[in-house]
This record gives structure tokens, sequence and C-alpha cells, in this order.
């Protein structure tokens, strides 16, 4: 009888040749009939599967093909001996003592990895930053769009232009310039997966082992992984309720600045006028480039936009980086470079060789929602949520903490900062390990940092909000602030 570890019985919609011959082979390999043993008849197999025999008439003889099984005419099939001894001996040898030699990047990014962990399930309230509600994902204009993309039929299925589609570019300079007052060509825009390819693009490109890179500390970990990655030393420059301390540039040479001005991540500070001018001063005096990551220039709730540093006067050197997984869904992997014209061509060919261009059909199902203004709908939807979002957070942390708990970064994105000043730093890993019992996810500040400075030796939560409800966020604060009250009476005894 074939088994399956998550389903004893599996139903016959979910089983073809090709399962039901893995099955088979891997319960071979693991000797579930023995050394030379017997296997069901098609006829039983079949009655038992509820398919039709034929399909395990199929899935027998690619297991006679490969030499699994030995078949006759009459007989059911039985289990070929010499396989299953080959494969024992296999799994019982030792591991090979060869030591793994791996490129120069290799080593690097095996000294210092980036960390991917499971998203927790079954909490009450996750206040995990990046992550959007599914609720909020426009499933019928999306729907809608990318049924019309594959309705349309192509003159030719073939590898597309590395720097994407014409549609969607051309969809993009529109945008980029009624939203963020950004003037491009078309040319200089590069659709890329993600802003994270984005940064690698820029890294390999701008980067070698010995050169050096600014990063606001705190900051966002991946682009420092990004660029570590290629051999090239951290630069670590403070922020503070501003952003990027850009007087700390004075005597700093580096060849690439990586910020976020429009919502400092994390700490949420906007950078003013008078510091971004700073920034583009230094970056033309060192001939380097700075690469302004926009990821949360839609979500703005007190403030009125600043004009990102692409669009301001002296902005040659600047790469604005921008991405559609805080709008629509980080699933999608689509973002964009807009770039100076000087690297337009490299950058194309360095899309090329990673992976030819981003799927067509995304592009295209994109492209229309800009077109149709289906996506500003979206967006001033999902604004409007986020807000209310974002008020039942501060309104539960003010209700439960009081002056306890001082907050940063509430004029735009989907996160807020929370200090707790009043507890100090090493109880930080308690009051998350105390929180999670509760069913509660939340996240330390202090992963955040690279150098030794940090503003604050308490307690610092990034606390985001946009994938959960008002009664979520509620429930959440209030478990939160058991959590609290039992760490105190842990602290007191």
């Amino acid at each position: 009888m074939i088994q399956m570890k998550t389903n004893p019985a599996p139903r016959a919609d979910r089983m073809g040749a090709r399962q039901i011959y893995e099955v088979l082979r891997d319960q071979i390999m693991a000797r579930v009939y023995g050394i030379d043993g017997v296997l069901p008849s098609s006829r039983a197999l079949a009655g038992e599967m509820g398919v039709a025999r034929s399909t395990v008439t199929i899935a027998y003889e690619q297991l006679a093909a490969e030499g699994f099984i030995e078949t006759r005419h009459g007989a059911r099939p039985r289990v070929a001996r010499a396989v299953v001894e080959r494969g024992r001996t296999r799994v019982v040898s030792r591991p090979s003592a060869r030591k793994v030699r791996l490129s120069a990047f290799g080593n690097r990014l095996l000294q210092d990895p980036p960390r991917w962990s499971e998203p927790p399930r079954g909490l009450v309230a996750n206040f995990r930053y990046g992550e959007l509600a599914p609720s909020d994902f426009p499933v019928l204009a999306w729907k809608k769009a990318v049924t019309a993309a594959m309705a349309r039929k192509p003159e030719r299925l073939a590898y597309d232009d590395p720097c994407g589609a014409l549609r969607l570019r051309t969809a993009l300079q529109g945008y980029l310039w009624r939203s963020r007052s950004v003037r491009c060509e078309v040319d200089q825009i590069v659709v890329v997966n993600g802003s994270q390819q984005g940064l690698d693009i820029c890294a390999r490109l701008l980067l070698d082992a010995g050169d050096r890179f600014v990063m606001e500390d705190p900051g966002y970990q991946m682009a420092r992984h990004t660029f570590a990655a290629t051999g090239a030393e951290t630069i670590p420059i403070p922020v503070d309720v501003d952003g990027l301390e850009t007087a700390r540039l004075d005597g700093v040479e580096a060849r690439l600045a990586y910020v976020t001005p429009s919502h400092q991540y994390p700490l949420g500070g906007v950078m003013p006028i008078g510091r971004r001018h700073q920034l583009l001063a230094w970056a033309r005096a060192n001939d380097a480039y700075v690469i302004e990551d926009d990821y949360d220039s839609e979500y703005r709730y007190d403030t009125k936009p600043i004009p990102p540093l692409h669009a301001l006067e002296g902005g040659g050197n600047v790469i604005y980086l921008g991405t559609v997984s805080k709008t629509l869904s980080p699933t999608l992997r689509i973002g964009f470079l807009v770039v100076p014209s000087a690297l337009r061509s490299l950058i194309a060919a360095a899309k090329q060789i990673m992976d030819r261009h981003t799927p067509l059909i995304e592009q295209d199902a994109l492209a229309s929602m800009l077109e149709s203004g289906a996506y500003d709908g979206h967006i001033r939807r999902v604004r409007r949520r986020n807000a209310e979002r974002q008020r039942a957070l501060l309104d539960a942390l003010r209700r439960r903490f009081g002056d306890r708990v001082r907050i940063e970064g509430t004029a735009a994105g989907l996160h807020i900062v929370a200090w707790f000043d009043d507890l100090p730093q090493k109880r930080e890993d308690a009051l998350i390990k105390a929180a999670r019992a509760k069913g509660v996810g939340i996240y330390s500040v202090s992963a955040l940092f690279v150098g030794p400075r940090r503003p604050r030796k308490t307690v610092g939560l990034v606390m985001g909000y946009s994938a959960l409800e008002v009664a979520q966020i509620e429930r959440g604060c209030r478990l939160l602030a058991q959590a609290v009250a039992e760490l105190d009476r842990s602290n007191r005894r």
C-alpha cells in the first residue's frame, strides 16, 4: 500500500502517475517492501488509490525503466534487489571529508549571511514589519489586469528587453512624475525583481573589495549585507530625528551611500532639504553615488511629501529605487531603478546576465493598473486603511503604557518605533519571549544597528501594523502590556 506522511489515503484528484512513481520509488529505497519484495498489482493499486489502472501502469513502467522493479507478464512487480542494496550502501557510507571550495564572495557571504526565519503562525498579533494584509490586495483589479495580459496573443515567445517592458516603463515614468516629482526619461528606468535585486545590481557594479560605503545607523540590514558581500567596508553614520547626520560625512571617503530620506528605516525621520543638499554635495565631491530607497513614499499621513533627492538640482549622482512590495505585495517581486544615463546600458547588461528580464505577465498587469488609474485608487484606499491602523496602534500604546512609551516615526510609513525608557536594553530578549508566550510577535531595534553608538540604552521595538486589523492591534497591545507587567514584577523580585 502507498502511504504518504501527511495523508495516509491520498485522494485520486491529488495523485497522478508521477506522484505515484515518486512515492513508490522512495518506499523501495527505504526498503518498505524488503530487498526483493513484491508490489501490489496495477489493478489492485489502482482500486486502492481510486485512479485509472493506466495511471498506475505508467508509474510502474517508469520504475521498471529506471531499474527499481522487475516485471514479468502475469506476475506482480518485484523490487530489484541490486538497486536496494546499492541504495543501502550509499546511505551508510560516510560523507565526503572534502572541503568545499568557495569564491571570495562565497566566503564573505558565509561569514556574515543574511538570516531568514519562517514567520510565526497562530499569533494573536504579529507586529512584524514588511507584511501586508491580504485583505488589502486589489484582487479583482489585479485579476482583471493579469487576465487581459494573458489574453493578448504575443507576436512571438521570446526573451524581452532586460530593462523591462516599454509599456510598464512608460507608465512608471508618468506615475513617478505625478506622485513623486521625479523627472526622467523612459530609458533611465530599469525594472527589477524587487528592490533587493536593484541593490544587488548596484553593489556588483559600483563596489569592489576594499571600497567603502556609507550606511545609515541604524539601517536596513539587507542593504548592508548586499554591499558588504562585495568585500566593501561599511561606514556607519548615525541618524537622528531628521535622518542621516550629514555633517558627519565631512572627511569621509566612500564610493556609495545608501539612504532612506523620505522615511528613515527604522527610526522614521524625514531628511530636511538642507541635509539633502549637503548629502548631494558630498556625493559630487567624492564622485560617489547615492542610492535613494524610497520604499515608503506612498504612505504619508501628517506631512507633505518632500521632493526626493533625485528630483533636486545636483541629483545626477542619485540612483532612485522604488518597489510595489509595500503597495501591492512583496510576493510579486517587482521593483524599479531610475538610473543616471551613463549607467543605463551597464545596468541593463547586468540585469540580462542575472535573469534576462522580470516576468512579462506581471509587468503588463502592473502597466495596465497604472494606465487605468486603478493603481492610484488602490494607493488611496490602503493609505486610509493604514492611517487607521497607525492611529489604533498609537492610541492603544498610549492607553496601555502612558508616559512609559516614547514613539518615533509616525509621519509616514508602515511601522513605528516604540521606546520603553524605563526598561533597560538587557531586558529586550526577556520581553520578546514573554510577549511571544502570550501570542504577540515583537521585534527589537537593536539588530538594525551597525556601530557601537545607540541613542538609548533601553528597550526599543520596531512595530509594523500594515498586516493587522484594528481589533488585533488592540488585543496585541493589551497582551504586550501584560508581558511588560510580568517583567516589572520579575525585576522587583
